[in-house]
Parts: C-alpha cells; structure tokens; sequence
C-alpha cells in the first residue's frame, strides 16, 4: 500500500513500522508509542556515548525514519558521554524517557539491544560494541 507516492518513503515507513513492532514484542508493550519511546531513549543515549565517527557509521546503517529519531537534537560537542557503568548508562536512558515510564531503563536498553542485535549486521554491532567500555557490552541479553 502505497501512501505518499514515493517508493522511499513508503518502505522506510514500513521498516520503520517493523521496528517498532519488534520493540513492543521485545519489551511486551501493548501501546507502540512506549515502543518508539524506548527506541529513541536508547539509540539517543547510545550515539551519545560512542565517538562521533563510529556514532555516524551506526546511523548510516539505519532505516531513514529510525535515522532521524537517532539525529533528533545531536550535538557532536562533549560526545562521547563518559557512562562507564551500566548504571550510568541506564540513567542517560532514564533522562530520555518520559516521567513514570512503565517500564525501568536497565530493561529497556537490554530490549532495545536486542532489536539492535537483530536488526543490523551483527559484525557491524560487535565493532560497534568494541567501543563501550567493558561493562556496557553486557547490555545485550
């Protein structure tokens, strides 16, 4: 089904939508704006805490739509955050997240990880993952 007319657009709307899917399934989200919530929490938190080169290479692999949540208000100055800890980690994500979010940040990035797993090259991720301190390579479940 076709909506805008424009093959591009109408596919990364669709992959887009796919992606949202797979969060809510990962996560048990019944409302897929939690989905998108949690998505854009982490993927912000995580292009936030890798060196700015690697934090474009990440974005490049992306769907169009997903890439432009990831961008959204980025700022390359102060990057990368210096979250060492999981914890940490988790907190940046907790700033993203709406108040009385109802799920816990741990929870989500492990999630969301595991979408990210999924759905880019897995040689791609693991370079990528090299780039986080010891600790934050365990996010993924």
């Amino acid at each position: 089904m076709s909506t805008s007319g424009v093959a591009a657009l109408d596919h990364t709307v669709q992959e887009t939508n796919a992606w949202l899917r797979a969060v809510a399934e990962q996560l048990h989200f019944e409302d897929r704006q939690h989905a998108y919530l949690a998505l854009r929490a982490v993927l912000h938190a995580l292009r936030d805490r890798l060196p700015p080169e690697v934090a474009v290479h990440l974005g490049a692999q992306l769907p169009i739509l997903v890439r432009g949540v990831y961008y959204e208000g980025w700022h390359m100055a102060g990057k990368p955050t210096k979250d060492r800890s999981v914890q940490e980690f988790a907190d940046h994500v907790l700033q993203a997240l709406p108040p009385r979010f109802p799920m816990d940040p741990l929870t989500v990035t492990r999630g969301v990880f595991e979408i990210l797993w999924e759905r880019l090259d897995a040689g791609e991720f693991a370079k990528l993952m090299d780039h986080l301190p010891t600790p934050l390579r365990t996010m993924r479940r």
